[in-house]
């Protein structure tokens, strides 16, 4: 009995500890911090906490999504109450100690007997201090207002986070003149990027890091005379509102004024964001406020559309001799890269400069930026035409005169087509970008005129001729037609012929798996990369989804979705060539046939089901078009060596505009997965959601949603779910073959929550994907008020068909795959 209660004793240990968890705003001399869960005893790796506030803020060591990115860290924080007396996870991060030199795990923060905060990473290198030794610090303490503090005997600061920003601002938290915040790379690289806000006695500037910095925004006090003691300030009135945001110490001098007043909670912060934005993050606001928007367009930011990019209106275009930069939009973002280089060698014969009227460039507002001034057209022109290293020039010209200013910016960065506000309407832009002449033709004479004419006749007869033939072939094979659609289509991923492919998978020998519209196989390219290869089957019903697959996967990139490699199309094969992912799909992990067979912990199920909502929250919002997948399932979620998911197979995709709320189509997916709307052919991007939620069921379960070898009380796993979830015994659907997992039950019943969120009958009560991933990521909750009825009588009717009849031609599972 004795050794039963100490059992009992040790394995509930962990809810105990959890549970007892007390967080200290201080902290004294001649303490460390560990990074592991020894140090830090801690639910999540990503929110191990060294001193936090009730107001919201907590400092500690915060790891990203991705697990790569680890400082030493101030954030917001939220509180889980279901889990003991609440524990608490990072949210936002704020501010950072070490943004451009990440830690790893066991990395230690000292606080010195000396008094100095020292940060080493695990093999001791020194990475941060304060720099406070023998300054008489006794203390630390996180302040309510977010501020960090060291302080000595009589409580006087010494240092203080506050004087130190990063990328964001707090209420309270002055930028004084010579500081200035430097936004990240990107969303998932929180080193320095090169945006960067700085004050100075003249007001406040906004620079992109060039060759050399570019403005692309100025706020400048009055007049633009010198301020002494001029400030930022980010700051709350007494009635809670944010309005004084720049400003002089001097008694007397007015304030500026900027952006709009907002109510504002305690934790609210502004955010320079990566991509230039100056926004206002607060829990009292649905979505972050742009503070500069009643001032600047989505154009008129230096990368809103990238190097030479076009924007109008918010979407991106490239101008006439260049092409959309596949690498830049393998990163999310866009760019233009000449098709022809242009080459230095007789500039004049070898160049020309191709003219834009009516566009403008962002750098505009910045006087002093300009090569040449009170000059011409044609000055400005030849300027760049005369210096190899220009690749473009732009006037900015009165109307009433020829007289203008040039500028020949390095790089060249967004272009707009938008009147940019800050620019007088009273002149003219001109962009003048440089070009290649190869294969343009030069002067000719009146007889070779008359030959090209002639020639140009017979080849016009030849291409109708020609033309009415690929029109008679498409009426007889659409598989031709198919070919013909593709070859036109321009920014297409590599096209490979099929003897290549026959001998990069030896044949078709190693099949990897079999899907709805074709079977998988293992390859291996001349280069040694490793290949997938899906050899379309049945093209009479699955040629739309190769075109889907060619035109939705081939052009857009994210880290959670299979990267489209290339194609082939001939007249009797179509085949798709996808990277290759060694752990194969998610159905292999979870349900597993054999007992010794590894499974995931929860940790790992936790980081696939975020990498899965990541992904369609990218297909549902960020794409260009939105994208619904309509075939969400484990067997299409990939794993790659570090068993990160990746969504795959978009053979049933659907493009819906973004000014679309819904489309009608005939209804497709899989059996166990498909939402119930899906059944009156009423389609949005939450039969997605919805099928995200089986699969987050499935992943916590460790069991099929539908299981035929089960008895007919225990085949439909949805049924058992609204049946635990109604008696608040959500924990009894945690994977019971997993001690990883009856280990973190709690947890994986909060998630259970999600997916019942997810699994909503009616569909408009259902959460975007966004929000899924917000929730995902400790910044929001779960709706409170779910409801547990998760089917309705036309579901219920279609399960019991599906009972019957096993499937439906346009209802194709897939079986168990291996890597791919």
């Amino acid at each position: 009995m004795a050794v039963l209660q100490l059992l009992i004793i040790l394995w509930s240990l962990p809810y105990l500890l959890e549970a007892q968890i007390h967080y200290a705003d201080t902290a004294q001399v001649s303490t460390s911090w560990t990074n592991n869960n020894i140090s830090l005893p801690s639910i999540s790796s990503a929110s191990r906490i060294i001193l936090s506030n009730e107001i919201g803020f907590a400092c500690g060591f915060y790891t990203d999504y991705y697990g790569v990115f680890l400082a030493v860290g101030i954030a917001k924080t939220w509180t889980d109450w279901s889990v003991g007396n609440g524990s608490r996870y990072f949210s936002h991060l704020i501010w950072s100690a070490n943004r451009n030199k990440p830690v790893s795990e066991n990395a230690t923060l000292q606080f010195l007997p000396e008094g100095n905060l020292v940060l080493r990473d695990a093999d001791g290198t020194l990475v941060w201090s304060t720099n406070t030794s023998n300054k008489s610090v006794v203390g630390m303490k996180m302040m309510e207002t977010g501020n960090l503090v060291l302080y000595n005997r009589n409580n006087k600061t010494i240092w203080q986070s506050f004087d130190h920003a990063t990328d964001a601002l707090l209420l309270g938290q002055i930028l004084q003149v010579g500081q200035k915040l430097v936004a990240s790379v990107s969303r998932g690289n929180r080193s320095e990027g090169s945006y960067y806000l700085s004050v100075t006695s003249q007001g406040l500037f906004a620079f992109y890091q060039a060759n050399i910095p570019q403005m692309y925004y100025y706020n400048r006090p009055f007049d633009g005379t010198l301020i002494k003691g001029f400030q930022l300030n980010y700051s709350a009135s007494d009635n809670g509102t944010l309005c004084q945001f720049i400003r002089s110490d001097s008694a007397g001098d007015h304030e500026v004024w900027f952006g709009r007043s907002n109510r504002c909670s305690q934790t609210s912060y502004m955010k320079y964001d990566h991509d230039g934005h100056l926004r206002l993050y607060d829990d009292n606001l649905d979505q972050p406020v742009d503070l500069l928007e009643d001032e600047m367009n989505d154009c008129d930011y230096p990368t809103s559309c990238g190097t030479y990019g076009l924007c109008s209106g918010g979407r991106c275009s490239c101008p006439s001799g260049f092409a959309p930069d596949n690498d830049s939009m393998a990163q999310g973002k866009y760019g233009c890269l000449e098709i022809n280089p242009v080459e230095c060698e007789n500039p004049h014969q070898s160049q020309s400069l191709l003219t834009l009227e009516g566009v403008h460039y962002f750098n505009y507002i910045d006087h002093d930026a300009a090569a040449l001034k009170e000059t011409d057209m044609k000055s400005c022109q030849e300027a760049c035409l005369n210096n190899c290293s220009c690749k473009a020039a732009l006037f900015l010209q009165k109307d009433a005169f020829l007289q203008g200013s040039c500028f020949l910016p390095s790089p060249v960065l967004s272009l707009s087509r938008d009147w940019i506000s800050l620019t007088p309407q009273a002149y003219k832009s001109y962009a003048f970008i440089k070009v290649s002449n190869h294969g343009k033709i030069g002067r000719v004479s009146r007889p070779q005129i008359i030959a090209g004419s002639t020639i140009g006749t017979i080849v016009i007869v030849g291409l109708v001729v020609g033309l009415w033939i690929v029109l008679s072939r498409k009426k007889n094979n659409g598989v031709e037609g198919t070919e013909d659609f593709l070859d036109q289509l321009q920014g297409m991923p590599t096209r490979f012929t099929y003897e290549e492919l026959k001998a990069a998978t030896k044949d078709f020998h190693t099949k990897l798996g079999k899907g709805g519209f074709g079977s998988v196989f293992e390859g291996n390219l001349e280069t040694g990369e490793k290949i997938a290869v899906k050899r379309l089957e049945g093209l009479g019903q699955g040629k739309k989804e190769f075109l889907a697959e060619v035109k939705t996967i081939g052009s857009i990139h994210h880290v959670n979705l299979v990267r489209l490699i290339g194609f082939c199309v001939d007249k009797l094969n179509c085949l798709l060539v996808y990277e290759f992912l060694c752990n194969g799909s998610l159905d292999s992990w979870i349900f597993l046939k054999e007992p010794r067979q590894p499974s995931l912990d929860w940790e790992g199920r936790r980081t696939i089901i975020l990498d899965i909502a990541r992904g369609l929250a990218y297909l549902h919002e960020e794409c260009r078009q939105r994208i619904i997948h309509l075939d969400i399932k484990p067997q299409n979620i990939l794993l790659d060596a570090r068993l990160r998911a990746k969504i795959s197979d978009f053979g049933l995709s659907k493009l819906i505009d973004r000014d679309q709320s819904q489309v009608v189509t005939t209804m497709r997916g899989t059996p166990g997965y498909l939402a119930p709307e899906l059944f009156s052919s009423v389609i949005t991007e939450k039969a997605d959601v919805y099928s995200f939620g089986i699969v987050v069921m499935e992943v916590v379960c460790g069991k099929k949603n539908l299981d035929r070898s089960q008895p007919a009380e225990c085949m439909h796993l949805l049924p058992i779910l609204m049946k635990r979830a109604q008696e608040d015994q959500l924990i009894d659907m945690v994977d019971n073959s997993s001690e990883d997992m009856q280990l973190h039950r709690l947890e994986a019943a909060e998630m259970m929550r999600v997916a019942i969120w997810c699994l909503q009958s009616d569909h408009t009560r259902r959460p975007s994907m966004s929000t899924v991933v917000k929730v995902l990521e400790g910044t929001m909750g779960v709706e409170a008020d779910l409801d547990y009825c998760l089917q309705n009588a036309t579901t219920m009717a279609a399960i019991r068909r599906e009972a019957e009849l096993g499937g439906t031609a346009t209802l194709l599972p897939s079986l168990l795959s291996g890597p791919r």
